[in-house]
């Protein structure tokens, strides 16, 4: 009788134990019915698209500053310069490749102090030393040819498509205030291209000088000099490839855009550019102390809205066909800033000007950089991707070309895009959570889903065979540890990161019913391909023809 009560006394004791212990997870934990969700919709209208961007839309930059290129104290390029990067490194190699192609541009602000070591130059051909007295704080520097024939081979190698920018200070004189005088002297340029062209590497596009309009960087050219500087240079183009198969692109003016100037450089060379390119750094300085919070404002994000409008408004006025790509942006100017620019946080801003730039008919963006400094999609001493390199690599297999008006109702910090897809006839989401706190259930409807029927919910079963729902493909990335400053992003729950060989990962998605709840959870980015919705903006003979 005694055991069979120290029996019952042990169990009883026992249930205590799992019922405190219960009680305990319960207050360290909140509960699910504590958890904030909003709602929000999304209406997309599939009628037309209302800007078409190129295959290629994601671009990299890789620059010519000097491992001893420093701001604020911090020197953050190590050996990622044009003239030292290590092209046979096997991550860097795979991370290009993954795009399948990638277009690269090759410049930044020494660009326009650099000579090219051809048969015609016959001075040392010496690297960027560093000198606070002179224009940019460096001293000329020399690409020598070699190095050339090195980088083409890499480019050949990966798939790259590459821009080149030019020196368009060549030839000119500084006066004191900075303004660049006199026309540019070509006759460098013209010896290296013509090399290039010789020895049979491909050019996508060249591209005359950076940051030189308006203000300028140091230097400034005004509108009426830069635009006869640019008809020069075409015609340069058109007697060096007279009789090849493909013209490459003349690009200009690689500068932050300003409304009077690039009106007065497109009115008078509007005939000899076919790509206008600006730069767009929109968040800040490297030491400022309140980058996080800018790059999760949704109002201070809208205000470059102004500039792609006011672009593409200068665009059509003028007739030209002449398109706009963001020649340089890396969110934070003067090289980044360590652990924002490089980290989970930033994906907020780039993936969100990667949308916004689109649907203002940008054609092309280039992210400041691929490689270098505190903004690289690649770290710049390992070479493995940051959080930004795989939000670009999904944006680039998965948003097609057409983009898709796109309204959000609901919270101001979910931003919401959506593209016809790139490999269906489908559409494609990106929906971008700004709010820490709350996870915002999102409703879909797309008009017209077709000629005869009402708009589509999404996250409706067809009710004329519930056993055939609507799939949708979801991948969601969050920072690890849910730690905005980190450098490892996760998707979909699981780790990104290469493997012992240096490989991408595979970037596998979520297969999801239409008829779960589309959550996006705080502080997260999430791109929803659905590709069993089909409109006429995204039909085969929309592609073809427009």
């Amino acid at each position: 009788m005694a055991s069979l009560f120290s029996c019952f006394l042990g169990l009883y004791f026992l249930l205590l134990l799992l019922y405190n212990s219960q009680c305990s997870r319960a207050e360290e934990s909140p509960s699910k019915s504590s958890a904030i969700f909003e709602k929000g919709s999304i209406y997309i209208d599939g009628s037309a698209a209302i800007a078409k961007i190129d295959e290629d839309f994601i671009c990299a930059t890789l620059d010519w500053w000097p491992s001893n290129k420093c701001d604020y104290g911090t020197c953050s390029w190590g050996n990622s310069s044009l003239l030292n990067l290590d092209l046979s490194n096997k991550v860097l190699l795979n991370a290009i490749r993954a795009f399948s192609p990638l277009k690269i541009r090759l410049g930044g602000t020494l660009q326009d102090k650099i000579v090219y070591q051809t048969a015609h130059y016959e001075q040392p051909c010496s690297p960027f030393l560093l000198n606070n007295t002179e224009l940019f704080g460096f001293t000329q520097g020399c690409l020598p040819l070699s190095r050339w024939d090195e980088l083409n081979q890499f480019f050949k190698k990966t798939g790259a498509k590459v821009t080149f920018g030019l020196n368009a200070l060549n030839g000119k004189t500084i006066a004191p205030n900075g303004s660049a005088l006199g026309d540019w002297d070509s006759s460098n340029a013209e010896s290296f291209i013509r090399y290039t062209v010789s020895r049979g590497y491909t050019i996508l596009g060249w591209e005359l000088g950076n940051e030189l309009n308006g203000n300028g960087i140091g230097a400034n050219i005004t509108a009426n000099q830069y635009s006869r500087d640019v008809i020069a240079f075409h015609k340069l183009l058109q007697e060096i490839y007279k009789g090849k198969d493909v013209m490459p692109l003349v690009l200009a003016p690689g500068g932050i855009f300003d409304a009077v100037w690039f009106s007065k450089l497109i009115d008078k060379a509007s005939d000899y550019l076919q790509v206008v390119t600006h730069h767009i750094y929109n968040v800040g300085g490297g030491n400022d102390s309140d980058l996080v919070q800018r790059i999760l404002d949704p109002f201070h994000l809208d205000e470059d809205s102004k500039i792609f409008r006011n672009l593409q408004g200068v665009l059509q006025n003028f007739g030209t066909s002449a398109v706009a790509w963001v020649g340089e942006s890396g969110g934070v100017y003067n090289s980044g800033r360590n652990l924002v620019s490089n980290s989970f946080v930033s994906s907020f801003w780039y993936l969100d000007q990667l949308g916004m730039s689109a649907t203002f008919d940008t054609k092309t963006y280039c992210r400041q950089t691929l490689v270098g400094g505190n903004y690289g999609l690649l770290n710049t001493i390992t070479f493995h991707p940051n959080p930004d390199y795989y939000g670009a690599l999904l944006w680039h297999r998965l948003m097609g070309r057409f983009v898709l008006s796109t309204q959000f109702q609901g919270t101001k910090k979910l931003r919401a895009y959506a593209h016809c897809s790139k490999s269906s006839d489908g559409i494609t989401l990106l929906l971008i959570n700004m709010d820490g706190g709350a996870t915002v259930n999102v409703s879909v409807s797309v008009t017209p889903a077709n000629a005869n029927k009402a708009p589509l919910l999404l996250q409706v079963i067809n009710d004329q065979n519930p056993r055939h729902e609507i799939w949708r493909e979801e991948y969601h990335l969050t920072a690890k540890d849910g730690e905005l400053h980190s450098q490892t992003v996760l998707l979909n729950g699981k780790e990104l990161s290469v493997d012992h060989f240096g490989r991408i990962p595979h970037l596998e998605p979520i297969r999801v019913k239409s008829s779960e709840p589309l959550a996006i959870a705080p502080f997260s980015l999430v791109f929803v391909d659905i590709p069993t919705v089909q409109v006429p903006a995204c039909s085969m003979f929309t592609r073809e023809y427009m």
